[in-house]
């Protein structure tokens, strides 16, 4: 029994609708991104060392150990249980944004192993983003690494979840700047604007020397063919879907299709 599905494509994509339904249609838990309770996502967590705690005034330090879970060696810290001056110190060891990738990449190859483990037999899992998305986001857009390091690492990762037998659906959409334009009115400026600030001002940006919409554009441009030379060349399942948005009932009936068992003639099947 196939035990995990993944759902990738670039943001604006239609991802997460898409897990649902696939969700909905096998009888899979879904998990979204960003949902808080992402098994293997540490969505607005800090991480600190045993040694890092140390550094902490005491009372901070007993505070900190009633909230935390111990885990890869430290203590993983939910961020909204805390305020003020204390808040502010955690947020300096914040997963996905502070951590230095030595520290980052442990402590998340260990969360998905503790994910693998913990799988029961008859359990099926989707997942939005988390296999191809948050790692490029992480080794692409902040820290700037090649193509070559970020597919080491999402290779890790798909070593670790081989025994639940793994699928990846990826949405490739061609038109990235209409996508996004598109999604602009429904998820607003603020959030064009954090998403603009985050691609161009990381390692990536920074070195490529993007700015505003345009840079944006251009980041995920280079995303998502990285993402799927990748994808082709990890030792997973997977069928890409061009242009998903043409036509969701042909989309949806060629995923169904395709995750029941039924074989296409291609892995790369153009929608619409």
């Amino acid at each position: 029994m196939r035990k995990l599905i993944v759902v990738e494509g670039l943001p604006c994509s239609g991802k997460s609708t898409t897990g649902k339904y696939i969700g909905e249609q096998l009888g899979m838990k879904c998990f979204d991104e960003n949902s808080g309770v992402h098994p293997v996502d540490y969505e607005f967590q800090a991480f600190l060392s045993r040694e890092e705690l140390g550094s902490f005034l005491e009372e901070e330090q007993g505070l900190l150990m009633a909230h935390s879970l111990q885990k890869s060696g430290g203590y993983i810290i939910p961020l909204d249980q805390f305020e003020g001056e204390l808040f502010e110190k955690l947020l300096n060891y914040k997963i996905y944004d502070f951590l230095p990738w030595e520290i980052e990449k442990p402590v998340m190859l260990d969360q998905w192993r503790s994910f693998a483990e913990s799988v029961e037999p008859g359990e099926g899992y989707v997942f939005n983003s988390v296999l191809l998305q948050n790692p490029m986001c992480e080794t692409m857009m902040r820290f700037g690494f090649d193509s070559r390091k970020s597919a080491e690492y999402i290779g890790e990762i798909c070593r670790i979840i081989r025994p639940l037998d793994p699928f990846v659906v990826y949405l490739k959409n061609d038109d990235v700047r209409g996508a996004v334009e598109k999604e602009i009115p429904k998820r607003g400026t603020a959030w064009l604007q954090e998403v603009i600030e985050y691609h161009c001002w990381g390692g990536y940006g920074k070195e490529k020397g993007l700015k505003g919409f345009e840079g944006y554009i251009a980041a995920l441009e280079e995303r998502q063919a990285r993402e799927i030379e990748i994808l082709q060349n990890l030792e997973i399942e997977y069928m890409i879907l061009r242009n998903p948005g043409r036509s969701w009932k042909d989309t949806y009936q060629r995923i169904m299709t395709r995750l029941r068992g039924e074989s296409l003639p291609s892995p790369v099947c153009p929608a619409g």
